[in-house]
């Protein structure tokens, strides 16, 4: 489990291709001492296993392993030499929960179709697939690329469903978020409240 609140951002050094697996290394400035074989890191919205770690010059590296529906559903099937990625380690018991839970279950993939310069923030309108609008409110949590922002507008219209995020120098200079490019895909975890909320308008009616 997540908050959405990235504390690294890695660059992918490999990707390699074996019997339907694609194992992935990052170097990331994370100590090797915050690392254990078998945990969690949630990569740009991906929660992925560790299966391999050491230290590096400038902190650590390790390697996780995707199987072909993750690399499908996910932008992870799009990562190269060189990629960066959003990082964050896995919560612990009495950390601070500042953003927003987030699972590292990616719902689906968004698209910018919009981006807008406001004085020194950015507002980025994220196309979504119809099937996820529902999920989308005014004020309410969405984890894009693993980073737990908060929706400041919305549109369910049929074949063109979207909402909108307002991102803060901040946030633009410490996430992949600041280099992203109008058509990029990107990463979308809906908040869980509002997923089990639409479960249960579904069985009422």
């Amino acid at each position: 489990m997540f908050t959405g609140l990235v504390t690294d951002v890695g660059r992918v050094a490999s990707v390699e291709d074996a019997n339907g697996i694609r194992r992935v290394t990052v170097r990331s400035r994370y100590r090797v001492e915050q690392l254990q074989l078998g945990a969690s890191v949630q990569h740009s919205g991906v929660c992925l296993t560790l299966v391999d770690f050491g230290p590096d010059d400038d902190g650590s590296w390790w390697a996780v392993e995707a199987i072909p529906e993750t690399l499908s559903r996910t932008t992870l099937g799009s990562w190269r030499q060189g990629s960066l990625v959003n990082l964050e380690l896995s919560l612990k018991v009495g950390d601070e929960l500042g953003g927003h839970l987030v699972y590292g279950h990616v719902d689906g993939l968004g698209e910018l179709s919009q981006i807008r310069q406001m004085g020194d923030s950015r507002v980025m309108r994220v196309s979504v697939p119809q099937q996820l609008s529902k999920f989308f409110a005014e004020k309410g949590s969405v984890s894009v690329d693993g980073v737990s922002l908060t929706v400041s507008a919305v549109s369910a219209a049929a074949g063109d469903a979207w909402f909108e995020v307002s991102l803060i120098p901040h946030t633009l200079s410490v996430t992949t978020l600041g280099e992203r490019s109008q058509g990029d895909k990107v990463n979308l975890e809906v908040d869980m409240l509002a997923r089990y909320v639409a479960r249960m308008l579904e069985w009422r009616s």
